[in-house]
């Protein structure tokens, strides 16, 4: 079949049916969702897709407001022809299997698909307007047949894709077969499309596919929101039924909605649900997009080997890969630390043994220390002791007093009797006299209460007194205030008469209003010349900073330092700027931070400036070197966190210059051709230099101004040199050891022209522009001040308007207050009147109320006068009771004096006996008062030696507690003397001795607990990764053997070589996968990179890769976007053939080749029903938009033609293709009838 160019009215003619070519399923998909393809583009040719019997299913997209499918079951040949019958067929004669037979087309077993949602079954064959059928009932069989004994889909493949809205396409429906889906056509036409439907679809983003960032951006143009319908084949365990996942993708918001099955579901489940059916879109091994084939080749073989695993391994290898990384991470950490702690210990404990002998002399003399303080610390035990003897003496004292007072009391007993029976009587007597005196006591309070009512009285008579007079004068003040009044409203009245002058407050508020405005516009004004001289200012100091700073420039460009600090400047900005800062601030750093090579730097002999400047980048050039982890973190933190700078570099060098020595001797580099290093000829600072040393290896680049011999470069492949600059080159030498000595890649490029450390002159260029701009800023400063100058002239006018303005208001508000004053007081006259009035009135009733007022005063004196009376003779009564009661009081005192008497002449009786009782009493009482001092003094002196045995240590507390009994103070002052005259004889010394060695002792006991634990850390550590390894390396092992078979199959079948091995290493983070191949019969088998191979070269190898998998996979589909773009087409078939051969039918790893049998069938064919149907591995789409002749093509496989354009017609009727392909076969058939007939 041929479709040329975009014009659907040349494809009658476009089918041919005389290829010899393995019948399969052709599908054509026909859009035109992209009308941009041109009319004149090259024809587009499908002969090879051309096989006679297959299935052709054309679907018409975007052609209105429907979609229409049809299925054209097409004739199959019953027995595979030879090129002889071939030859015939194509001279004009027909085959006598072609005879079209009088039956009936039988329908196709296709099922129904939908057409604008109802189902639409597919057409049967009819018979043709000339009579012709479009097959025989052998025919029919045979397509039945090929079609029911079709491979399953495996559970997760894709059986239906559908898009609406999405990217180019309007609305389109793709349904692949289980096997191998080729999808061709010519650039555009949506070929990628279909693989951004599949990655998008099924949950995963867009940064997967290379392309667009957002998804929201794969919405067609001018629609709303994109629809993909992806439908998966069940597992016939979970989903018994087919899995449909929808995504539908919104513009507005960027978002996506998913359901599967009908039922909304999240993101996160779909993409779990795929990974459970073993989907992985995000492994380039099983889904390889257009945009991403550049980064599969680019696949480092450590990546290569995980997106292996993740392809081919189970879950529990991936896993343990993971684990054994992990546990090598942690024990190199550990392995790391052991050997920086045993490095330490060695260290300490050699400096240990140096101290022993100083430190023995040391511990003497501390250990006489010690015990002069234990001593000293005694004093307080010492002292307590004597406390505590005094006070047993005191104690004995008291006790005997105490029972001389004791025999005392008893003998003075019965005189003290009589005394104290006289002493009650006294104080009988004392109490009734007591009593006496407050029943006196409370008759005079009633007294005073009489004498203070009759007072009160007296104050009530003389207040009423008061108020008659009072009246008496209110009358005739009254009189005098209604004459007042009077006069007062006489004198209102006549002033009513006289009107004030008119006041017309709104002319007035208006002038005011007036004059206010006049100076609020001149204050405003005032106000935007103040902020334009402000404006004004600012831009003059911005411009003489501008001039300051082209000034310094200037001179900087005379100076060498200048000139590379401006070569730093047009290199890295952001470099320059922290430059700028690490000069101004080098008192913050511990250690001195140096700047870039580019400005600490220098070439020692101009003729090497290009030789050394080639070897540098210019990341190296512009990086900042530190001397130590504090200075990084603050260099880093002010760059990076503080001046936001992004490409910012900075080293840390902890090591010197003199750790980098060259790889050979100088005789040695002599042999080479070199005449130095490159460190040689580069003057700086030593940090800098070592760091060009660790980054650039300046110290092992030779440097040579002629050009290496032959023989020279021989010996230096040989050598341990990896880089050298010599004639017009540089030279880098990359060596794979594991690949042999002799397994080496040479880098050779041109030297470059340097730039940066130059004896150039002064650029005029830049000058004359600093020299400009600094001319254009100073008169422009110049105009700012001239501007400034101008405002202020208008400010003062202006201000001299305000205070005009201001003078002349308040005027105005002067004059309109006083004509509101005089109307205001004029409208106020009535009132005033009124008031006058009624005050008149007030005044007029009180001077009638006067004379009742007087007669009430009168009643109130007669009553207040019988009540004295009254208290007058209440008071009589008391006085007479305080004169009884005085009288009783005098009885009870002379009483009272009597036996007062009596007793103190009993008690002058009994005087030197009591004074006897009281001295002992004294006596006593001293005894006890000194018997408790000490007591407490010995209390105290215990609660110290108590708190100082809880706060000493146990060494000392012993010693405390076993000092003798019965030592005295003066005993142990003694032998603290002596003890310190024994120190005095001995040297000081150093006292921190001890203390380092004891440090150093507990260091070194702590470093070898931690390294016994971290031996037993390390060894559990190898016991967990050689068990984890056990089982995971063979495993691996096992599973990159059979790819390795596999590979190497697919490579021989291309007269090619090729293996796949485990690279092996101490980390496993570093295993890898290594692929080796070779393309010729001389070359040996060499690693799969960009340097060895050309890009045709590693196509082929990347895809029979990704083909050896096949057989392994855990993947239900494979996806591969135009893989074969960069292949000759003898590769382009060979794959292709060995492809096929996979993806449709193999056998242990070979593709089956068929063989004829008497019937004309294959072999495969009578025993499988059809070729590959029931073998193979995954489903497998290869999208690609241009295809060879005469490729191999096997039953089961299915080809996908997208074809769209802006010549699709919108009538569907002209794209009737069962139609066509009907009548073409018919005429075919006829034609070979007739041959056959004749």
């Amino acid at each position: 079949m041929s479709l040329l160019g975009n014009n659907p009215a040349n494809l009658v003619d476009a089918y041919d049916f005389e290829k010899s070519v393995t019948p399969g399923e052709i599908e054509i998909v026909i859009a035109n969702a992209v009308p941009s393809i041109s009319t004149s583009s090259t024809a587009t040719t499908f002969d090879t897709l051309s096989a006679p019997g297959a299935a052709v299913v054309v679907r018409l997209e975007g052609l209105g407001d429907s979609t229409t499918y049809i299925n054209m079951p097409t004739a199959i040949t019953p027995h595979r022809r030879s090129r002889n019958d071939v030859e015939a067929d194509e001279e004009g004669r027909a085959s006598p299997d072609l005879i079209p037979s009088s039956q009936p087309e039988l329908p196709s077993s296709k099922r129904a698909r939908l057409t604008n949602g109802h189902a639409s079954s597919s057409l049967s064959g009819t018979p043709l307007t000339n009579g012709y059928h479009s097959q025989s009932s052998l025919l029919q069989r045979e397509t039945l047949r090929a079609q029911d004994t079709r491979k399953k889909y495996q559970p997760g493949s894709i059986v239906r894709v559908e898009l609406k809205n999405f990217v180019t396409y309007t609305a389109v429906e793709f349904f692949p077969g289980p096997s191998l889906n080729m999808v061709i056509g010519p650039n555009g036409t949506g070929k990628s499309t279909l693989v951004c439907a599949i990655c998008l679809g099924l949950g995963w983003g867009p940064q997967h596919l290379g392309r667009a960032k957002e998804v929201s951006e794969y919405v067609k143009h001018g629609c709303q929101e994109a629809m993909i319908e992806i439908e998966l084949a069940k597992d016939g365990k979970r989903f018994k039924n087919n899995i449909i996942i929808r995504c539908t993708i919104k513009r507005d918001g960027n978002k996506t909605i998913f359901s599967v099955n009908g039922k909304p579901q999240g993101k996160k489940a779909v993409i779990e649900l795929c990974r459970s059916l073993s989907i992985q879109i995000d492994n380039l091994c099983q889904f390889l997009p257009q945009d991403k084939v550049v980064e599969f080749a680019a696949m480092t073989p450590v990546e290569l080997l995980r997106s292996t695993q993740r392809a081919v391994a189970s879950q529990e290898m991936i896993d343990m890969h993971e684990n054994l990384k992990d546990l090598r991470r942690k024990q190199k950490d550990i392995q790391a630390k052991n050997a920086a702690d045993q490095e330490q210990l060695d260290n300490l404990e050699s400096r240990q043994r140096l101290q022993e002998a100083d430190v023995e002399r040391m511990r003497e003399r501390e250990s006489i220390e010690t015990h002069v303080k234990m001593l000293e610390a005694a004093r307080p035990f010492a002292a307590y002791r004597s406390l505590r003897s005094a006070y047993r003496e005191a104690k004995e004292r008291k006790n005997a007093a105490q029972t001389e007072l004791t025999r005392l009391e008893r003998e003075v007993e019965p005189s003290l009797l009589a005394v104290k029976a006289k002493e009650q009587y006294k104080a009988q007597i004392a109490a009734v006299v007591a009593e006496r005196k407050t029943t006196i006591s409370k008759a005079e309070r009633a007294a005073d209460a009489l004498d203070k009512t009759f007072k009160d009285l007296q104050d009530k008579h003389n207040e009423l007194v008061a108020a008659d007079a009072a009246e008496k004068n209110g009358g005739r003040k009254h009189r005098q205030e209604i004459v007042r009044l009077e006069g007062a409203i006489s004198q209102l009245k006549r002033q009513m008469e006289v009107e004030p002058s008119e006041l017309d407050v709104q002319a007035y508020n208006r002038r005011i209003r007036e004059k206010r405005d006049a100076v609020d516009d001149s204050t405003t004004k005032i106000g935007d010349l103040k902020k334009h001289q402000e404006e004004l200012r600012r831009r003059g100091v911005d411009k003489n900073h501008r001039i300051k700073q082209a000034e310094d420039d200037l001179a900087q460009l005379d100076s060498q330092a200048g000139r590379q600090n401006s070569k730093l400047r047009s290199v890295s900005r952001e470099a320059y700027q922290l430059w700028e800062w690490v000069q101004q601030n080098q008192s913050q750093f511990e250690k001195p931070v140096f700047g870039p090579p580019i400005v600490e730097c220098t070439i020692k002999d101009p003729k090497y400036v290009d030789y050394i400047e080639s070897l540098f980048q210019q990341g190296v050039m512009t990086s900042f070197i530190v001397q130590n982890n504090d200075d990084f973190k603050k260099l880093s933190d002010q760059a990076h966190d503080r001046m936001h700078l992004t490409e910012i570099n900075i080293k840390a060098m902890v090591v010197g210059l003199d750790s980098f020595r060259p790889p050979v001797s100088p005789e040695q580099m002599r042999r080479f051709g070199f005449e130095g290093w490159a460190l040689d000829y580069v003057n700086g600072p030593e940090p800098v230099l070592a760091m060009l040393c660790a980054e650039v290896h300046i110290h092992e680049a030779g440097v040579a101004l002629r050009e290496t011999t032959n023989q020279q470069y021989e010996l230096l492949q040989n050598s341990s040199i990896q880089s050298w600059v010599s004639g017009k080159s540089t030279h880098k030498i990359t060596r794979r050891r594991e690949y042999g000595p002799g397994a080496t890649s040479t880098l050779v490029k041109p030297i470059r022209r340097a730039v940066v450390w130059t004896d150039q002159p002064v650029d005029l260029t830049a000058k004359r522009e600093l020299q400009e701009n600094i001319q254009g800023w100073t008169e422009e400063v110049a105009s700012f001040q001239a501007e400034i100058d101008e405002d202020q002239k208008k400010i003062l006018a202006y201000q001299n308007a305000i205070n005009t303005n201001s003078e002349e208001g308040k005027a105005i508000s002067a004059e309109k207050e006083v004509k509101q004053k005089a109307l205001a007081e004029f409208k106020a006259l009535p009132t005033k009147l009124d008031a006058q009035e009624a005050k008149l009135a007030t005044a007029q009733d009180a001077v009638s109320g006067i004379r009742g007022r007087l007669r009430e005063i009168m009643d109130q004196q007669e009553i207040i006068a019988l009540e004295r009376g009254q208290i007058a003779l209440n008071y009589a009564d008391a006085v007479d009771a305080i004169r009884t009661s005085h009288n009783s009081l005098h009885e009870a005192e002379i009483m009272l004096i009597e036996a007062t008497s009596e007793f103190e002449i009993l008690t002058e009786r009994n005087s030197s006996v009591k004074d006897l009782l009281e001295d002992q009493e004294r006596q006593v009482d001293a005894l006890v008062r000194e018997t408790e001092a000490l007591q407490k003094t010995a209390k105290t002196a215990l609660e110290k030696c108590t708190q100082l045995l809880e706060r000493v240590e146990d060494e000392l507390r012993s010693f405390l507690v076993a000092l003798p009994a019965n030592q005295t103070t003066e005993q142990l002052e003694g032998e603290i003397e002596s003890e310190k005259a024994r120190l005095e004889l001995m040297h000081e010394g150093n006292g921190g001795v001890i203390r380092e060695y004891e440090q150093r002792k507990k260091k070194i006991d702590a470093l070898t607990a931690r390294l016994e634990e971290i031996k037993n850390a390390l060894s559990e550590f190898d016991d967990k990764i050689k068990e984890l390894r056990d089982q995971w390396e063979p495993e691996l092992d096992s599973l990159v053997g059979k790819i390795s078979n596999s590979f190497s199959l697919n490579m021989e079948q291309i007269s090619c070589a090729g293996e796949v091995g485990v690279h092996k290493d101490e980390d496993f983070d570093q295993w890898a996968i290594q692929i080796r191949v070779k393309f010729r019969e001389s070359e040996p088998l060499t690693t799969l990179d960009s340097h060895r191979q050309s890009g045709g070269e590693r196509a082929v190898s990347t895809i029979f890769y990704l083909m050896s998998l096949q057989s392994l996979t855990r993947s239900p589909f494979r996806v591969v976007d135009e893989i074969n773009q960069g292949m000759d087409p003898r590769n382009e078939r060979l794959v292709h053939k060995r492809m096929v051969g996979i993806a449709c039918g193999m056998l242990d790893g070979v593709a089956q080749q068929s063989q004829p049998l008497e019937n004309g069938h294959d072999a495969e064919d009578a025993e499988d029903g059809v070729a590959g149907q029931s073998r193979g591995g995954s489903q497998y789409f290869l999208i690609t938009p241009k295809l060879l002749h005469n490729l191999t093509y096997e039953r089961g496989m299915r080809v996908l033609c997208i074809a769209s354009g802006e010549y699709m017609p919108s009538d569907r009727s002209r794209m009737d293709f069962k139609r066509c392909v009907d009548l073409r076969r018919g005429l075919k058939a006829g034609a070979m009838a007739a041959a056959a007939a004749g």
